[in-house]
């Protein structure tokens, strides 16, 4: 089996950030990166504790959001020098992987 070694970064965000459109103009239009997935959580907290969480009653506007991506390591080592300069430190996750090829 042929595998391609990539890099997988993960990037943590609130609704209330309004920084989503942005990020995924950003990865599709700019960086034109693979693999983009935004997926929407039920219920979070970060560093300040401040819990995101819906409820049956009300429904949150600033629940939280994990954008993740992944591509070649050299791609994504430009990608975060300039996600870098608009994401809060401490919000973006990066490791290493294998993308699975084929025969």
């Amino acid at each position: 089996m042929k595998q391609t070694e990539v890099t997988m970064v993960r990037v943590y965000l609130t609704e209330g950030d309004h920084q989503l459109g942005k990020l995924l103009d950003f990865l599709h239009q700019e960086e034109q990166v693979r693999g983009v997935t935004a997926f929407r959580g039920i219920a979070g907290f970060g560093r300040s504790g401040k819990a995101h969480e819906a409820s049956l009653l009300d429904i949150s506007m600033d629940l939280p959001l994990v954008v993740e991506f992944f591509d070649l390591p050299e791609q994504v080592e430009r990608v975060l020098h300039d996600l870098n300069q608009w994401v809060e430190p401490g919000h973006v996750v990066s490791w290493s992987a294998h993308v699975n090829m084929g025969e």
